[in-house]
């Protein structure tokens, strides 16, 4: 007997016969007495679909209405799936994010959850209840409809798991758990059968699309395990906690190898020698929530000036040149320089600290393809690279043989 959260993605909906098979395995994995809620996404490719159609309406959606537009998708999902249950003989109902509980804050396109108030959910799982929630959605303070950004709905599954004090959360994706690569990338991948959080989270946020960064940060900070598992296969995948429990799995000092390529480089060149310049750029840019990461300073030919260079997502670009454009009269900085065509490339592991020649291991691994570093960073458990766009599967291929030697060859 327990309580489970179960997140299924657009695919596993996308159409009426793959409702009934998520319902016909749900089914078969309840045990009597199990309290059962599902987190959902919208349809296959609705979002995408309501995305283009806000941009024939639109050139520049309000994001306000984007958010009113998107959450509709989530909506048609629920109210088939829990429709799905009752067609099965099980009881059923369907909740909105905000009929959930899911309180935001109003940042628009991207909120963050700053409560769930799970009352209704419990309630309804009392009356027998399989209570089908519409993820990637909420509610802000105005009463306006908020959505969580890219892979939210892995947040709320984890936000419900935390307000229902539930036994786990299972997020079920189109693999059956965390690797130490892309298996699509890299076919020497290894699956990992447990990973701390912090690990997981630096993964995430490094470009791992197994896991939504602000899921795994949500999971640790409520103590809320969490189960990587497959859609399509019926098999155990890799937990998500705290702490090791497997000494084995203890073993290795870099425990994967992830890349981004949704990142756009962008230099301020030119920029005054002096305090407070940093201050003044960056705080603007996390005004507009641009998120900035792999910021680099170094001196410019010009006497008394530096060239600030930083990364973001290539979503954010937009914003951060029309930010960055305001400030270049005010400030008196040269030019503005974008480049679009790179990646990063990342190695994570809590081991890394404290074990020397990580970083040339994995500089070394880009050097034997020919691979040139533009920007590096790192933290105390990642190492990030950014590199030509077009050498990105080369580039992880070559480091995660480097770390992960293969036993095939």
């Amino acid at each position: 007997m327990a309580l489970l959260v179960k997140k299924f993605g657009g695919s596993s909906v996308a159409t009426p016969e793959k409702i009934f098979h998520l319902v016909d395995r749900v089914l078969a994995e309840k045990h009597e007495g199990d309290q059962i809620v599902i987190v959902v996404s919208a349809m296959g490719d609705t979002t995408d679909d309501l995305v283009t159609l806000a941009g024939r309406v639109s050139r520049h959606m309000p994001k306000r209405e984007m958010d009113m537009l998107l959450a509709t998708g989530e909506q048609v999902s629920i109210a088939l799936l829990a429709a799905a249950f009752q067609e099965r003989g099980q009881k059923a109902v369907s909740l909105t994010g905000p009929q959930a509980g899911i309180r935001t804050n109003d940042h628009h396109t991207k909120a963050g959850i700053v409560e769930v108030k799970a009352d209704r959910v419990l309630a309804e799982l009392e009356k027998g209840n399989i209570v089908v929630v519409a993820g990637f959605q909420g509610l802000d303070d105005e009463g306006d409809i908020t959505t969580l950004g890219r892979g939210g709905s892995d947040t709320t599954a984890v936000a419900v798991a935390a307000g229902t004090h539930a036994d786990m959360c299972e997020i079920y994706t189109d693999v059956d758990g965390v690797y130490t690569a892309d298996p699509r990338i890299v076919p020497g991948a290894r699956k990992l059968q447990e990973i701390t959080f912090g690990e997981m989270l630096e993964l995430a946020r490094l470009g791992a699309g197994v896991m939504q960064p602000r899921a795994v940060e949500y999971g640790e900070h409520a103590g809320v395990d969490i189960h990587v598992r497959s859609t399509f296969h019926e098999v155990e995948g890799t937990i998500i906690r705290r702490e090791y429990t497997l000494q084995g799995e203890k073993e290795y000092v870099v425990r994967g190898v992830t890349s981004d390529v949704n990142v756009a480089k962008i230099a301020v060149r030119g920029v005054d020698d002096k305090p407070g310049v940093a201050f003044r750029i960056f705080d603007a840019l996390a005004k507009v929530n641009v998120d900035v990461d792999m910021i680099v300073q170094s001196g410019s030919a010009v006497p008394n000036k530096n060239d600030m260079v930083f990364t973001c997502q290539k979503a954010d670009m937009a914003d951060a040149v029309a930010v960055l454009e305001t400030l270049k009269a005010e400030m008196g900085f040269t030019r503005i320089d974008l480049e679009a065509n790179v990646a990063k490339v990342s190695v994570v592991g809590a081991g890394m600290l404290g074990s020397p020649g990580i970083a040339a291991g994995m500089f070394g691994a880009l050097a034997s393809k020919q691979i040139n570093l533009i920007v590096v960073s790192t933290s105390e458990i990642s190492i990030s690279c950014l590199i030509p766009r077009d050498q990105v599967e080369e580039a992880v291929n070559a480091v995660h043989d480097y770390f992960f030697p293969r036993t095939d060859k």
